[in-house]
């Protein structure tokens, strides 16, 4: 869509049929329409220091959770069956609590693979931490022991909370994104294509709704937009980029004279074969090179070279080699067992959260669970 490209289209190929990716289109119109307010958003939520808070509170609640002492799976029970089925109250809060932090934390598994402006990850953080507010503040003073501090790991939390989603200026920020992606959202399901419910990510190639369809749908949500003073004026720059690539977004099927005979070829609404073989591609080579991109790998270099060059020198090479004739029977005296063995148990260390908790987080109404399981107890 820049200038120069299809400038340049025009000159070195007249006359043939050049359209714009559907995807890429509403990419690019989602981004202008919503990265300043989304920008402005991240910086405030940064500024307010939420996750770092709720990481220690996280790390202090993991040590004092002992799976053999704690009927963790009778709360899992309980959330699934929608009745209490825990042995043992008076820790129930710190599990609810330790496991609330997480689900808040596991924000990303609710975006669709597409990225913004299609995913907003932090608006659905903001969104988790509203969540989990309204459920504190019903279930907080709901006692399950006759302990005076079983619930103050709920109150340690919802303070953490409240700051955040009583913040005004994040509130205002919060409130002019959504209204803004709400439009963008019904432009992307006028267009059948990177949908809002949609989890296909960027190999997204639109549904199967014909083109005459999907013009149609367009046309009707531009007449929307212009219906109203409000959205005219706000949507103004959304509208124009419409209008500018109208007649490269809905291509006819073009007629082609092939060995076969006449034929007529409908164009594709995306690029998307074109990007998974490249995608293909560079997959391969981080195979090869275990690298993400030539960037790390030149990086590296720099620091590598001193080692490098040290091989030259005598006496560090007898240190390293350790009465051994070549690096490679250095090497070989490595003992692989107890490298996986390493290598297993620091994986072990990065990831202490219990099966049955991650099993609590993975729940998208994991709020609304843990409300109904308390009114049982309030209603009691």
């Amino acid at each position: 869509m820049g200038k120069g490209i299809v400038s340049a289209v025009e000159e070195v190929f007249p006359g043939t049929p050049d359209f714009i990716c559907h995807f890429h289109f509403l990419r690019d119109i989602g981004k202008d329409l919503l990265a300043d307010e989304y920008s402005a958003f991240q910086k405030r939520l940064r500024r307010l220091k939420v996750r770092p808070i709720l990481r220690r509170q996280a790390k202090y609640l993991e040590q004092k959770i002992d799976p053999a002492r704690h009927d963790v799976d009778g709360i899992t029970e309980s959330l699934q069956s929608g009745n209490w089925q825990a042995s043992h109250f008076e820790h129930i809060p710190m599990i609810m609590t330790y496991a609330l932090i997480h689900w808040i934390s596991d924000y990303p598994n609710q975006s669709g693979g597409y990225g913004f402006p299609f995913d907003r990850a932090h608006l659905d953080f903001y969104r988790r931490l509203q969540e989990v507010h309204r459920l504190l503040r019903q279930i907080m003073d709901i006692n399950l022991s006759d302990s005076a501090n079983a619930n103050r790991p709920f109150s340690q939390l919802y303070k953490v909370v409240t700051k955040v989603v009583e913040d005004k200026r994040l509130n205002d920020l919060a409130k002019n994104l959504e209204a803004k992606a709400e439009v963008f959202d019904k432009l992307r399901s006028a267009m059948r294509i990177a949908l809002p419910d949609g989890k296909n990510g960027i190999n997204d190639n639109g549904d199967t709704t014909d083109m005459k369809s999907i013009e149609k749908k367009l046309t009707a949500f531009r007449k929307w937009l212009l219906g109203n003073k409000h959205r005219k004026k706000t949507y103004a720059k959304m509208v124009a980029q419409i209008d500018k690539y109208w007649k490269k977004l809905f291509a006819d099927p073009i007629p082609v004279v092939t060995s076969e005979g006449f034929r007529t070829v409908q164009p594709q609404r995306t690029n998307n074969i074109l990007e998974r073989f490249f995608r293909d591609e560079k997959r391969r080579g981080r195979k090869k090179t275990g690298m993400a991109s030539l960037n790390k790998v030149f990086k590296t270099i720099l620091a590598d070279t001193p080692l490098v060059q040290n091989l030259r020198n005598d006496k560090y090479m007898e240190i390293i080699l350790n009465g051994c004739s070549s690096l490679a029977e250095r090497f070989s005296q490595i003992n692989a067992h107890q490298v996986q063995q390493e290598m297993a148990n620091a994986a072990k260390s990065n990831d202490k959260i219990l099966p049955a908790i991650k099993k609590m987080i993975k729940d998208v109404e994991l709020t609304v669970k843990v409300s109904a399981l308390f009114c049982l107890l309030k209603a009691k």
